[in-house]
């Protein structure tokens, strides 16, 4: 990564052009990790929508042939720092001044209220049955999965684009049955906005379905997608967007939602018979 040298000698890692602020479509998803199946909502309705959260559906959505609106972000975000470099930097809220001067944002501006947002978020409690880590590199990331996982061996899967575009929001059509991993354990990681690359990482006690899901979009697209399903969502908000989306209440049916490429999960590896 470049370096931007300062006036008082120190270097910090050069801004990435695509750290605008806070990016909604990855916070929803990592919300709902914390605690589509759209076409009965009136037009006006979906009119109101942020179109970053059309990424729920059921469970009952998975099957061949099923059309769903789908959003998938398609952004660029800034690499890991060398964790030598990553650890020299203070990543707490009581030093966010200090890090607003160091990466020269000032207070207000869209960058500062995306770093205060992420710093935040880390540093809130856990909820109950989770264990989570903001990574602030690659082995931080890699400890923490170990951490999980322990002896076992364990592999990571994300969204792949198969085509090149730049679509957003559109109808996606499941072209093949869609294979289920086995998912005994799954850590989630999810992008988050900062100046350089941090992951939300958590893993928690609750059963979940995890599935590769081969699309094709309207204009042709095709997206072998990551898609997550959350069995038990009793103790989810009551105000939770996806319950409104799909029109159900908590604990009633499985929520589900497919992953952007830039988030990934990691599971164990099948065993060997």
């Amino acid at each position: 990564m470049d370096r931007i040298q300062k006036k008082d000698g120190d270097q910090q890692p050069a801004m990435e052009g695509n750290f605008h602020g806070h990016d909604k479509g990855g916070d929803e998803t990592r919300k709902m990790e914390d605690t589509g199946h759209v076409h009965g909502h009136s037009s006006s309705q979906m009119d109101h929508l942020d179109p970053s959260v059309i990424v729920f559906f059921t469970i009952k959505d998975l099957k061949l042939g099923k059309t769903l609106p789908i959003y998938f972000v398609r952004k660029h975000f800034p690499p890991f720092l060398p964790k030598e470099k990553a650890d020299s930097i203070p990543f707490s809220y009581s030093q966010l001044p200090y890090l607003l001067e160091f990466f020269s944002f000032s207070q207000g501006s869209p960058q500062a209220k995306a770093m205060e947002n992420t710093l935040r978020e880390c540093e809130i409690k856990s909820i109950k049955g989770e264990t989570k880590l903001c990574a602030t590199s690659q082995e931080s990331m890699l400890d923490f999965v170990h951490n999980i996982f322990g002896l076992e061996s364990y592999f990571r899967v994300t969204t792949s684009y198969l085509t090149k575009s730049r679509a957003l929001l559109q109808n996606y059509t499941i072209l093949e049955v869609p294979k289920e991993t086995p998912a005994p354990k799954m850590v989630a990681c999810h992008t988050m906005p900062y100046p350089y690359a941090v992951f939300y990482c958590h893993s928690q006690l609750t059963e979940n379905k995890v599935f590769k899901v081969l699309l094709q979009g309207e204009n042709g697209d095709r997206v072998d997608a990551l898609a997550v399903c959350h069995l038990d969502t009793s103790a989810w908000s009551r105000d939770h967007i996806s319950f409104r989306m799909l029109g159900i209440e908590p604990g009633t049916s499985p929520v589900c939602h497919f992953f952007p490429a830039d988030n990934l999960i990691w599971l164990p590896s099948p065993t060997q018979d």
